[in-house]
């Protein structure tokens, strides 16, 4: 991926976020857009309440919906990745006891948390999956990490 399509990407995600019709599902059109930059099979987005300990998903891009929408906020590699506050990347999922099978045909996953403004608390994530093994490099690691950087104030709103 060139630094180019890396500027366009989060360029339309700082558009998308500056959105201010209510009406528009910001949420879907970020996850349609991450899903598109790197051809992946599977996009979710993720919000992160501490005090309920729940995980629960707000959008989803790819061929069917979560098959955990909510769950407990220790669970998977989604709660790897909070627990630790970072990015939990897996080439593959097979050999991780932590990944909970939404898609049997998964073969690498990559969860990146992002945090309140305080930069105390995880507050959501981006969920990516591909059916290729080690689908994420740095360079795509990199591009999803500046993502949740953009697209953080949608979970502030």
């Amino acid at each position: 991926m060139t630094l180019k399509k890396h500027e366009r990407i989060l360029a339309e995600l700082k558009t998308i976020i500056s959105n201010p019709h209510p009406g528009s599902n910001r949420f879907r059109t970020v996850a349609d857009l991450i899903k598109c930059s790197g051809d992946y099979r599977w996009v979710g987005l993720y919000r992160v309440d501490h005090a309920l300990g729940l995980v629960t998903n707000v959008a989803w891009s790819g061929p069917g919906p979560p098959k955990y929408p909510m769950f407990k906020i220790a669970r998977g590699l989604t709660g790897a990745a909070i627990s630790m506050g970072a990015t939990i990347n897996v080439g593959d999922v097979t050999a991780d006891p932590r990944y909970l099978t939404a898609f049997a045909t998964t073969r690498s996953e990559i969860i990146v948390p992002f945090f309140d403004r305080q930069a105390e608390r995880v507050i959501g994530t981006i969920d990516v999956e591909s059916r290729e093994p080690n689908a994420f490099g740095e360079e795509e690691q990199n591009l999803l990490e500046l993502c949740a950087g953009v697209i953080r104030p949608l979970w502030e709103a």
